[in-house]
Order: C-alpha cells, then sequence, then structure tokens
C-alpha cells in the first residue's frame, strides 16, 4: 500500500462535509424563517430586532468560521464569541430551547448526513443552552 505523503492528505473539515456555504446559508435561512413563522418560537422571536437580515448574515459567517470554513467572523471580531456576544443579553432558559430546536429542525432538513446533522445540533444546542441565564420556573 502506498503511503500519503502530508500534501496528498486533505482534512475534511464538518464545513466541508455538510456541503460548504450553500448548506450553511440554507440552515441559516430556514433557522430564521422557522423563528418568523413558527409561533412555538415567538418568545425567541421578540428577543430579536424586526429586521432580521443582520442576523442572517452574521450566524451565517459564524457557521461558516466555527464548522472550519473560512474564519471571516472571528477576523472581523478579534476575541468575541458567541458566548461574550451575548453576555449582557436576558435569555431565559425557555429560549435558548426554541433556539436549540429551531436550529436542530433547520440543520436536519438541510444537512443529509445524518450523523453529522445530529452532531452539529447538539453542539449548537449545548452553546445555546450555555447561553442561558434565566432559568426554566
Amino acid at each position: 500500500m502506498a503511503k500519503l505523503m502530508p500534501e496528498e492528505i486533505q482534512i475534511r473539515t464538518p464545513y466541508d462535509l455538510i456541503g460548504g456555504a450553500e448548506i450553511v446559508r440554507q440552515v441559516v435561512d430556514r433557522f430564521y424563517d422557522l423563528m418568523e413563522e413558527d409561533a412555538a418560537y415567538a418568545e425567541l422571536r421578540a428577543m430579536h430586532a424586526s429586521d432580521l437580515a443582520p442576523m442572517r448574515q452574521s450566524l451565517a459567517g459564524f457557521l461558516t468560521a466555527w464548522l472550519g470554513g473560512p474564519r471571516a467572523w472571528f477576523e472581523a471580531r478579534p476575541g468575541a464569541c458567541m458566548m461574550s456576544m451575548h453576555r449582557r443579553m436576558t435569555i431565559p432558559e425557555a429560549a435558548a430551547s426554541q433556539w436549540a430546536d429551531a436550529m436542530h429542525r433547520a440543520v436536519i432538513e438541510f444537512v443529509s448526513d445524518r450523523s453529522v446533522a445530529e452532531k452539529m445540533a447538539q453542539a449548537l444546542a449545548s452553546l445555546a443552552h450555555a447561553m442561558a441565564n434565566v432559568p426554566a420556573l
């Protein structure tokens, strides 16, 4: 068996595995569409500005970098992360759950590899729940 040289080894990131920018954009658009259209996400929607276009762009950039794609989102915000950007917000556990549920639905719909989709959705749900700072009653 031939041994691969380091320059022949290609590392596939989660970004590559899901299909890159096109799939990230579809996931983000579906996520925000669900937030706008489904009453189950009303509390989450109420926490956002009326115009979701800037949030769509920012989340797509974050997910792209977080998944191992181009890091423009992090380069434009040195030292920032999702946790630090939400630190001053009041985030009820119910809203974090709504975020996680809508994201799970969006990811499952567009990421064709079910195993990768579930891992991605679980990791994002953990992130969302870590941001919650108002416990459920």
